[in-house]
């Protein structure tokens, strides 16, 4: 547990910047936008070195110059509200657009899916130029915002020849005007954990964690805090067992499993007791520890114990496993709003929320929230 926690404390500032694009970390981590830092527990299959912290290419600053092309379409100024008194970008030049596609429009619609619950985050795309792999294109994203004095910040990001993905150093993520719901469809027909909230999946919030991650234990009062402002969420609770660091997990996961297909509800009264005394998770005093969790839950543990190590129950684990992995999650805790993946640490509750609230808006979905509205009501408009 000791390297892990050291493994954790030296990555956890690339965390965020993992989920949305390693060159546009500035831009992109939700740390940044929140001025805050948070833990996860990280798998080892992936490992995420400090001195490989990505930054802006330098041929950002300035776009490569590449043959003209036709003329490009009008490119406008992209901001989340009223337009600044001053434009604080340089002029659109239009030898910078070389490529067939993405278009401005697609580029627009990904950046918005991303930054559109800050009203404060403005861009504009200067380049989508064509590289030397065939079908693969360089876009040039220049970002601010509207604090006075906010430096303008040069960001890129490749996307692939299928137009479905973005790619930066080693980082990919999916890329599109709707990056997320390909991933919202897998989920809601491949997510099998147990469940709290409302029964239909429209809106459906999939937290994937691991019952002996001590960062996964710090994130369940955002759960909860989640279930009541959200009444209208289905929240899943996934596995996603770290067995190269956490030798209980597994069986954890697998208990957590039998728990479930008993009685639904009392899956979450086992996961808390697990939580509560996770430092017992020992080889000495595990096994004790996990029973006593089922007994709290109100089931047999010798019943729940003979269920998990039946190889259907093992195969139900690694499917849990095989989801998080297919679904790009590398470490815990991780939450999925209707496809699109966000840490559950470091962000302040406030920002997690809006970016919630602002995802459910772009689905066109009700949160069922009957407070004051947070972030926009409606996706904001791209400024003409």
């Amino acid at each position: 547990m000791l390297r892990a926690d050291k493994r954790q404390r030296r990555t956890d500032s690339l965390k965020i910047s993992r989920l949305m694009l390693a060159v546009l970390a500035t831009a992109l981590n939700i740390t940044a936008i929140a001025g805050a830092q948070g833990g996860a527990e990280q798998t080892p299959q992936a490992p995420q070195p400090a001195s490989q912290a990505a930054q802006p290419s330098p041929q950002a600053t300035q776009p490569a110059a590449a043959a003209p092309a036709q003329p490009a379409a009008p490119l406008q100024l992209q901001n989340m509200g009223e337009t600044p008194k001053a434009d604080p970008f340089p002029p659109i030049n239009p030898k910078y657009f070389t490529a067939d596609s993405p278009s401005v429009d697609t580029v627009n619609a990904f950046l918005k899916s991303l930054w559109g619950f800050d009203p404060n985050r403005i861009w504009r795309v200067e380049a989508i130029q064509k590289t030397l792999a065939p079908n693969m294109s360089k876009v040039v994203v220049f970002v601010t915002d509207k604090t006075p004095g906010s430096k303008v910040q040069p960001t890129a990001f490749i996307v692939t020849p299928d137009g479905k993905h973005a790619v930066a150093g080693d980082t990919v993520i999916p890329f599109g005007a709707t990056p997320f719901a390909d991933l919202r469809k897998t989920l809601q027909d491949r997510a099998d954990g147990a469940s709290r909230g409302a029964s239909g999946k429209d809106f459906m919030l999939v937290e994937f964690a691991d019952l002996q991650c001590p960062h996964c234990k710090d994130a369940q009062g955002t759960m909860d805090q989640i279930l009541k402002d959200f009444p209208n969420a289905h929240i899943v609770y996934q596995s996603f067992p770290l067995v190269e660091v956490h030798p209980f997990a597994f069986k954890a996961a697998a208990y957590g499993y039998c728990i479930q297909k008993q009685k639904n509800d009392a899956y979450f009264v086992y996961s808390a007791a697990v939580f509560d005394t996770q430092g017992a998770l020992t080889p000495e005093t595990g096994d004790e520890t996990l029973k006593n969790a089922v007994t709290k839950a109100g089931l047999d543990p010798a019943a729940v114990d003979a269920c998990a190590a039946t190889p259907a129950t093992k195969a139900l684990v690694d499917a849990s496993i095989k989801l998080a992995q297919d679904a790009g999650v590398e470490q815990t805790p991780m939450l999925a709003v209707n496809g699109h993946l966000l840490p559950l640490n470091g962000v302040p509750y406030e920002t997690l929320k809006k970016i919630i609230t602002y995802q459910a808006v772009l689905d066109g979905v009700s949160t069922g929230s009957t407070g004051a509205a947070v972030g926009n009501s409606t996706p904001p408009t791209l400024g003409k």
